[in-house]
Protein backbone atom coordinates (compact mmCIF):
# COMPACT_ATOMS: atom_id res chain seq x y z
CA UNK A 1 0.00 0.00 0.00
CA UNK A 2 1.23 3.38 -0.94
CA UNK A 3 2.03 5.78 1.85
CA UNK A 4 -0.45 8.57 1.27
CA UNK A 5 2.03 11.03 2.89
CA UNK A 6 4.69 10.47 0.53
CA UNK A 7 2.74 12.49 -2.57
CA UNK A 8 2.70 16.17 -0.61
CA UNK A 9 6.04 15.64 0.33
CA UNK A 10 7.06 14.83 -3.51
CA UNK A 11 4.79 18.29 -4.55
CA UNK A 12 6.34 20.16 -1.56
CA UNK A 13 9.82 19.45 -2.75
CA UNK A 14 9.04 20.35 -6.50
CA UNK A 15 7.62 24.04 -5.07
CA UNK A 16 10.49 24.37 -3.35
CA UNK A 17 13.03 23.45 -6.08
CA UNK A 18 11.03 25.02 -8.97
CA UNK A 19 11.40 28.27 -6.97
CA UNK A 20 14.90 28.64 -8.05
CA UNK A 21 14.87 28.87 -12.24
CA UNK A 22 18.35 31.30 -11.98
CA UNK A 23 16.63 34.71 -12.09
CA UNK A 24 19.10 37.03 -10.13
CA UNK A 25 17.97 39.21 -7.39
CA UNK A 26 16.53 42.31 -8.68
CA UNK A 27 18.89 45.31 -8.55
CA UNK A 28 18.04 47.80 -6.00
CA UNK A 29 21.58 49.87 -5.63
CA UNK A 30 21.40 53.18 -7.20
CA UNK A 31 24.90 54.65 -8.69
CA UNK A 32 26.68 56.91 -6.74
CA UNK A 33 25.88 60.76 -7.58
CA UNK A 34 27.79 62.82 -10.25
CA UNK A 35 31.06 64.28 -9.44
CA UNK A 36 33.09 67.34 -10.82
CA UNK A 37 29.86 69.08 -11.51
CA UNK A 38 30.58 72.85 -13.00
CA UNK A 39 28.33 75.18 -15.72
CA UNK A 40 29.54 77.32 -18.36
CA UNK A 41 27.48 80.64 -18.66
CA UNK A 42 25.63 81.05 -22.09
CA UNK A 43 23.37 83.62 -23.13
CA UNK A 44 19.96 82.35 -22.28
CA UNK A 45 21.44 79.16 -21.62
CA UNK A 46 23.52 76.89 -19.30
CA UNK A 47 26.18 74.30 -20.17
CA UNK A 48 26.33 72.08 -16.99
CA UNK A 49 29.83 69.17 -17.35
CA UNK A 50 30.33 67.13 -14.45
CA UNK A 51 32.85 63.93 -14.78
CA UNK A 52 31.38 60.29 -16.04
CA UNK A 53 30.40 57.73 -13.44
CA UNK A 54 31.89 54.16 -13.60
CA UNK A 55 29.01 52.09 -12.76
CA UNK A 56 29.11 49.00 -15.36
CA UNK A 57 25.47 49.39 -15.86
CA UNK A 58 24.92 52.89 -16.15
CA UNK A 59 21.94 53.97 -18.64
CA UNK A 60 22.65 58.04 -18.19
CA UNK A 61 22.00 61.17 -16.33
CA UNK A 62 19.09 63.31 -15.12
CA UNK A 63 19.63 67.24 -15.05
CA UNK A 64 17.35 69.40 -12.95
CA UNK A 65 17.05 73.23 -12.26
CA UNK A 66 15.15 75.56 -9.89
CA UNK A 67 15.10 78.50 -8.77
CA UNK A 68 16.60 77.52 -5.25
CA UNK A 69 19.59 75.76 -3.91
CA UNK A 70 19.36 72.72 -2.23
CA UNK A 71 16.65 70.94 -4.35
CA UNK A 72 13.81 72.64 -2.66
CA UNK A 73 11.47 73.17 -5.97
CA UNK A 74 13.90 71.58 -8.46
CA UNK A 75 12.02 70.27 -11.61
CA UNK A 76 14.04 67.72 -14.29
CA UNK A 77 14.82 69.41 -17.97
CA UNK A 78 16.15 66.82 -19.39
CA UNK A 79 18.16 63.57 -19.64
CA UNK A 80 21.36 62.61 -21.09
CA UNK A 81 23.60 59.42 -21.69
CA UNK A 82 27.07 61.90 -21.85
CA UNK A 83 29.04 64.49 -19.25
CA UNK A 84 27.74 67.55 -20.08
CA UNK A 85 23.72 69.60 -21.24
CA UNK A 86 22.91 72.35 -21.81
CA UNK A 87 19.65 73.96 -20.26
CA UNK A 88 18.10 76.44 -22.64
CA UNK A 89 14.86 78.93 -22.70
CA UNK A 90 16.63 80.63 -19.51
CA UNK A 91 16.47 84.86 -18.85
CA UNK A 92 19.22 87.09 -18.66
CA UNK A 93 20.19 87.99 -15.25
CA UNK A 94 17.96 85.56 -13.20
CA UNK A 95 20.04 83.09 -11.51
CA UNK A 96 19.06 79.45 -11.82
CA UNK A 97 19.99 76.54 -9.56
CA UNK A 98 21.23 73.07 -11.16
CA UNK A 99 21.91 69.40 -10.10
CA UNK A 100 22.81 66.03 -11.73
CA UNK A 101 21.64 62.57 -11.04
CA UNK A 102 23.06 59.39 -12.28
CA UNK A 103 20.75 56.30 -13.37
CA UNK A 104 21.53 52.52 -13.96
CA UNK A 105 19.64 50.02 -16.52
CA UNK A 106 17.05 49.14 -13.11
CA UNK A 107 16.37 52.63 -12.91
CA UNK A 108 18.07 52.82 -9.55
CA UNK A 109 18.11 57.11 -9.61
CA UNK A 110 21.36 58.27 -7.35
CA UNK A 111 21.14 61.14 -4.86
CA UNK A 112 21.18 65.03 -6.94
CA UNK A 113 25.10 66.02 -6.62
CA UNK A 114 26.04 67.61 -3.39
CA UNK A 115 27.79 70.86 -4.78
CA UNK A 116 25.11 74.22 -4.85
CA UNK A 117 25.89 74.56 -8.42
CA UNK A 118 24.14 78.45 -9.74
CA UNK A 119 24.71 80.03 -12.91
CA UNK A 120 22.98 83.04 -14.37
CA UNK A 121 22.81 83.37 -18.05
CA UNK A 122 24.09 86.92 -19.75
CA UNK A 123 23.27 88.69 -23.43
CA UNK A 124 26.20 87.81 -25.66
CA UNK A 125 27.39 88.65 -29.53
CA UNK A 126 29.75 87.84 -32.02
CA UNK A 127 31.96 89.50 -34.92
CA UNK A 128 30.88 92.62 -33.37
CA UNK A 129 32.83 95.37 -35.52
CA UNK A 130 34.54 98.82 -34.08
CA UNK A 131 35.95 101.32 -36.37
CA UNK A 132 39.72 102.76 -35.60
CA UNK A 133 38.93 106.09 -33.64
CA UNK A 134 40.50 108.28 -35.81
CA UNK A 135 39.27 106.77 -38.68
CA UNK A 136 35.68 107.12 -37.51
CA UNK A 137 35.14 108.45 -34.57
CA UNK A 138 31.33 108.21 -34.07
CA UNK A 139 31.56 104.08 -34.69
CA UNK A 140 34.96 103.30 -32.59
CA UNK A 141 32.93 103.01 -29.02
CA UNK A 142 30.88 100.19 -27.51
CA UNK A 143 28.27 100.47 -24.45
CA UNK A 144 28.03 97.10 -23.19
CA UNK A 145 24.84 97.87 -21.19
CA UNK A 146 22.71 99.00 -24.13
CA UNK A 147 24.63 96.65 -26.77
CA UNK A 148 25.33 99.55 -28.87
CA UNK A 149 28.28 100.93 -30.64
CA UNK A 150 28.44 104.61 -29.52
CA UNK A 151 30.90 107.19 -30.54
CA UNK A 152 34.36 106.70 -28.58
CA UNK A 153 33.41 110.34 -26.36
CA UNK A 154 30.01 109.54 -26.19
CA UNK A 155 29.22 109.51 -22.25
CA UNK A 156 27.61 106.26 -22.16
CA UNK A 157 30.59 104.28 -24.15
CA UNK A 158 32.46 101.82 -21.75
CA UNK A 159 34.99 100.76 -24.20
CA UNK A 160 36.78 102.16 -27.48
CA UNK A 161 39.48 101.30 -30.03
CA UNK A 162 42.29 103.01 -31.08
CA UNK A 163 45.70 102.58 -32.50
CA UNK A 164 49.07 104.33 -31.36
CA UNK A 165 52.07 104.15 -32.98
CA UNK A 166 50.92 101.29 -34.66
CA UNK A 167 50.00 99.27 -31.28
CA UNK A 168 45.91 98.06 -31.33
CA UNK A 169 44.52 99.55 -27.60
CA UNK A 170 40.76 99.01 -25.91
CA UNK A 171 40.46 101.96 -23.99
CA UNK A 172 38.20 102.82 -21.05
CA UNK A 173 37.42 106.63 -20.86
CA UNK A 174 35.81 107.09 -17.66
CA UNK A 175 37.33 106.07 -14.31
CA UNK A 176 34.72 103.71 -13.17
CA UNK A 177 35.69 101.36 -16.03
CA UNK A 178 39.14 98.78 -15.60
CA UNK A 179 39.91 96.04 -18.00
CA UNK A 180 42.44 93.45 -18.01
CA UNK A 181 44.39 90.92 -20.46
CA UNK A 182 42.57 87.12 -19.44
CA UNK A 183 44.98 85.68 -21.84
CA UNK A 184 44.72 83.65 -24.88
CA UNK A 185 41.94 81.06 -25.42
CA UNK A 186 40.17 79.42 -28.26
CA UNK A 187 36.67 80.59 -27.12
CA UNK A 188 35.30 83.13 -25.16
CA UNK A 189 33.49 80.72 -22.97
CA UNK A 190 37.09 79.60 -21.77
CA UNK A 191 36.66 83.05 -19.20
CA UNK A 192 33.59 82.28 -16.90
CA UNK A 193 34.24 84.38 -13.97
CA UNK A 194 35.37 88.10 -13.89
CA UNK A 195 38.84 88.30 -11.61
CA UNK A 196 39.08 91.11 -8.59
CA UNK A 197 42.36 92.30 -8.96
CA UNK A 198 44.71 92.34 -12.19
CA UNK A 199 43.20 95.34 -13.55
CA UNK A 200 45.26 97.84 -16.10
CA UNK A 201 46.54 101.11 -13.82
CA UNK A 202 45.94 103.02 -17.03
CA UNK A 203 42.45 101.66 -18.44
CA UNK A 204 43.46 100.60 -21.23
CA UNK A 205 45.62 97.04 -22.85
CA UNK A 206 46.99 95.91 -25.76
CA UNK A 207 44.53 93.99 -28.42
CA UNK A 208 45.82 90.65 -29.02
CA UNK A 209 44.29 88.28 -31.82
CA UNK A 210 43.01 85.48 -29.96
CA UNK A 211 43.13 86.97 -26.19
CA UNK A 212 40.18 87.34 -23.98
CA UNK A 213 39.34 90.61 -22.02
CA UNK A 214 37.63 91.58 -18.99
CA UNK A 215 36.07 94.31 -18.28
CA UNK A 216 34.32 95.86 -15.24
CA UNK A 217 31.90 98.63 -15.35
CA UNK A 218 30.45 100.73 -12.67
CA UNK A 219 30.72 102.03 -9.09
CA UNK A 220 27.80 101.41 -6.57
CA UNK A 221 26.81 98.62 -9.21
CA UNK A 222 29.42 96.49 -10.92
CA UNK A 223 28.28 94.95 -13.49
CA UNK A 224 31.12 92.34 -15.89
CA UNK A 225 31.74 92.41 -19.49
CA UNK A 226 34.22 90.14 -21.57
CA UNK A 227 35.40 90.26 -24.99
CA UNK A 228 37.74 87.76 -27.66
CA UNK A 229 39.39 89.35 -30.13
CA UNK A 230 38.97 87.69 -33.69
CA UNK A 231 40.61 89.96 -36.29
CA UNK A 232 42.06 93.39 -35.72
CA UNK A 233 43.77 95.85 -38.13
CA UNK A 234 44.78 99.47 -38.37
CA UNK A 235 41.17 100.38 -38.83
CA UNK A 236 38.99 98.19 -36.97
CA UNK A 237 38.84 95.40 -34.34
CA UNK A 238 36.16 92.35 -34.19
CA UNK A 239 35.63 90.82 -31.37
CA UNK A 240 32.96 88.75 -29.64
CA UNK A 241 31.51 89.32 -26.46
CA UNK A 242 29.12 89.04 -22.92
CA UNK A 243 27.69 90.99 -20.63
CA UNK A 244 26.77 90.15 -17.42
CA UNK A 245 23.25 91.94 -16.57
CA UNK A 246 22.75 91.08 -12.90
CA UNK A 247 25.02 93.68 -10.83
CA UNK A 248 27.67 92.74 -8.62
CA UNK A 249 27.02 89.02 -10.57
CA UNK A 250 31.04 87.54 -11.35
CA UNK A 251 29.46 85.46 -14.23
CA UNK A 252 29.89 86.60 -16.58
CA UNK A 253 23.14 95.67 -16.60
CA UNK A 254 21.76 98.35 -17.92
CA UNK A 255 23.56 101.24 -15.67
CA UNK A 256 21.01 102.06 -13.10
CA UNK A 257 19.91 105.56 -12.73
CA UNK A 258 21.08 106.33 -9.29
CA UNK A 259 25.07 105.78 -10.24
CA UNK A 260 26.74 108.90 -9.71
CA UNK A 261 28.10 110.99 -13.10
CA UNK A 262 31.24 109.21 -14.86
CA UNK A 263 34.59 110.90 -14.62
CA UNK A 264 37.09 110.76 -17.48
CA UNK A 265 40.42 109.02 -16.87
CA UNK A 266 42.88 112.15 -16.90
CA UNK A 267 45.67 110.29 -19.08
CA UNK A 268 42.66 108.65 -21.66
CA UNK A 269 41.41 112.29 -22.11
CA UNK A 270 45.36 113.76 -23.46
CA UNK A 271 45.28 110.57 -25.46
CA UNK A 272 42.74 111.35 -27.40
CA UNK A 273 43.19 114.99 -27.60
CA UNK A 274 47.17 114.34 -28.93
CA UNK A 275 46.13 112.49 -31.02
CA UNK A 276 43.26 114.53 -32.70
CA UNK A 277 46.35 117.24 -32.76
CA UNK A 278 48.89 115.03 -34.65
CA UNK A 279 46.15 114.79 -37.34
Amino acid sequence: MRNRWLIPAALALIVTTGCDDGTAPRDVTPPAAPRGVYSVTGDRSATLHWLGNTEADLWGYRIYAGDCPGGCDYLRVGTTVTTSFQVGGLTNGVTKYFAVSAVDRSGNESALTPEVLQDTPRPAGAGLALDERIVSPATSGYDFSAYLVRPWDDGSTDVYFQVVGGVPQMVCPFTDTDIQDAGYATTLDAVDLAPQAGWSATGTVELIPGHCYVVRIGSTFVNYAKFRVTGVSPVQLVFDWAYQTDPNNRELHARPVTEAPRVRRVNARAAGMAAVARQ
